[in-house]
């Protein structure tokens, strides 16, 4: 039998090492922007590839069904939309265009002022997803970066900052689904 013991045990130490090397005033920054969108009606669209996909589609269940239980103390409830999650429209838009306008052109038809774009990328650099900021930089609807690493590109132009500082995918998105569970725990508790 192989004893995977002491890998297990790095990995778990090094997430709790980045884990609390976290900078919760940003966190709360993007809490209050994630909450303000909602309190103006408006709409949170999520955007990543790959694992970061999956994320921002769990947020859309966190968010729409789990943090939405109860309105907040004015009624307001959490509108989000994942533009990962419709398959044939992302292969359209590859086919027809780029796999870098696969979030930029949806958005340009669906941000208005009052939206908030949430945009995950583990390296930060993803084309698509800078692309997309841009985008919503351009409309006037603020952005926020999930990444990893040196946060890239996407750290550079987004309004606030869910970051993780370490070089290592599985532990930046592991951070990153924490996130998404933390804010649904705190918006189900504080409303």
């Amino acid at each position: 039998m192989t004893d995977y013991r002491t890998h297990m045990k790095e990995y778990i130490d090094t997430e709790i090492r980045i884990l609390q090397s976290l900078n919760i005033d940003e966190l709360n920054a993007a809490a209050n922007a994630i909450t303000d969108c909602r309190s103006h009606g408006g709409t949170i669209y999520t955007i990543g590839n790959g694992g970061s996909a999956a994320t921002a589609s769990h947020m859309v269940v966190d968010f729409g069904k789990g943090a939405n239980e109860k309105p907040d103390s004015a009624g307001n409830f959490f509108r989000v939309e994942c533009l990962a999650d419709n398959v044939p429209t992302i292969t359209a838009i590859s086919n027809d265009l780029s796999y870098d306008d696969i979030f930029s052109f949806q958005l340009e038809r669906k941000l208005k002022p009052g939206d908030l774009l949430i945009a995950i990328s583990g390296s930060g650099n993803s084309r698509n997803i800078i692309k997309a900021a841009e985008v919503a930089k351009r409309i006037g609807v603020p952005v926020i970066g999930i990444t990893g690493y040196d946060g890239g590109k996407l750290d550079k132009i987004c309004d606030f900052r869910m970051h993780c500082h370490i070089d290592d995918m599985q532990i930046t998105e592991d951070i990153h689904m924490m996130f998404d569970h933390m804010l649904m725990r705190v918006f189900c508790l504080c409303g």
